[in-house]
């Protein structure tokens, strides 16, 4: 009876994930008031499904690092007999960066409000996590490394051989390479330096802190967009990335921020005569060359970058 019970206990199903949405972080109180800053706009996984990326109205990029794989690592025989269809993935939070501040527009009178619109993951290098965030004018470049922090633990003076307590006068004047201005003292040619050096010289002490995350903005992409940005994507060729505005489509090179070349641009000559708009624009996932971009009457065009530098004929509706 036992052994059966048993048996029916280990065979039981695990229980179900209980779903609930939420615009927010963490857990709301009946009647609590969400804020506006606190809403999340964005949302994007890397290719590895390891990192999950976040952005909020307030211009907020929060990243999480999932943790059942690592948990449950071990061997090849350990990991077949584990059903890994009923194992739900686990993240946990990992940093958080202001990405995008407010700003204001001087010459068309228009403020920019700090909204996250998009979240792209880059090829991640040397240990370190690069991703893109964009607003409604301006892109931005990150990259997130973990940094041994260095602080000075002591200072190492020999407390038998520390000086009196200075004299109210006031001290010689000191330039800037460290040596005595007043030639009256004479400090140098009077300290007789001996050959072997001063043994008693003591230096402070650096010590390495735990490791810590560090958020650094290597690029910024603006004044590139008349209108809002509404889509980012990039490249398979690790090197360049798009963006998409309500009528132009731009090719930015990730090493070079002040030069975008325009491939796509369907603004008529009339702006009477407009007719849709891009709703996003995308590139493919292997090959570098091809990417697509979707209308506001609900096409989709797909363009080859290899036929022509302005892409304004698509190759496939």
């Amino acid at each position: 009876m036992n052994g059966g019970g048993d048996g029916a206990a280990s065979s039981a199903p695990p229980p179900s994930l209980e779903w609930r949405f939420s615009q927010v972080f963490g857990e709301r109180t009946a009647g609590e008031e969400v804020q506006e800053v606190d809403i999340i706009s964005a949302i994007e996984f890397d290719k590895s499904g390891d990192h999950l990326a976040t952005g909020d109205r307030g211009g907020r990029v929060v990243l999480f690092e999932r943790t059942d794989n690592k948990d449950h690592g071990g061997s090849r025989r350990d990991a077949e007999q584990m059903d890994y269809t009923v194992r739900h993935p686990e993240f946990r939070y990992k940093t958080e960066f202001q990405s995008h501040e407010p700003e204001f527009d001087y010459l068309k009178s228009l403020e920019i409000e700090e909204k996250i619109n998009k979240i792209r993951w880059c090829q991640p290098a040397n240990g370190a996590l690069f991703l893109l965030s964009t607003n409604d004018k301006t892109i931005k470049y990150w990259k997130v490394q973990e940094k041994k922090m260095k602080k000075i633990s002591e200072m190492n003076i020999d407390p038998s051989k520390t000086p009196g307590q200075p004299s109210s006068s006031s001290p010689p004047p000191i330039v800037a390479n460290g040596v005595d201005a007043d030639p009256a003292h004479g400090y140098l040619s009077n300290f007789p330096f001996p050959p072997g050096g001063i043994p008693s010289l003591r230096l402070p002490v650096v010590t390495s802190l735990e490791t810590s995350l560090v958020a650094r903005c290597r690029r910024v992409y603006a004044h590139a967009h008349d209108y809002h940005i509404n889509s980012i994507s990039n490249s398979s060729d690790g090197e360049t990335f798009i963006s998409a505005d309500d009528l132009r489509v731009n090719l930015w090179n990730l090493e070079i921020s002040n030069q975008s070349f325009n491939i796509v641009d369907v603004k008529p000559t009339n702006m009477e005569d407009l007719t849709e708009v891009i709703t996003s624009a995308e590139f493919h996932p292997i090959h570098c060359n091809t990417l697509a971009y979707s209308s506001s009457k609900g096409s989709i065009r797909l363009i080859d970058m290899r036929q022509s530098a302005l892409c304004d004929s698509h190759t496939k509706l």
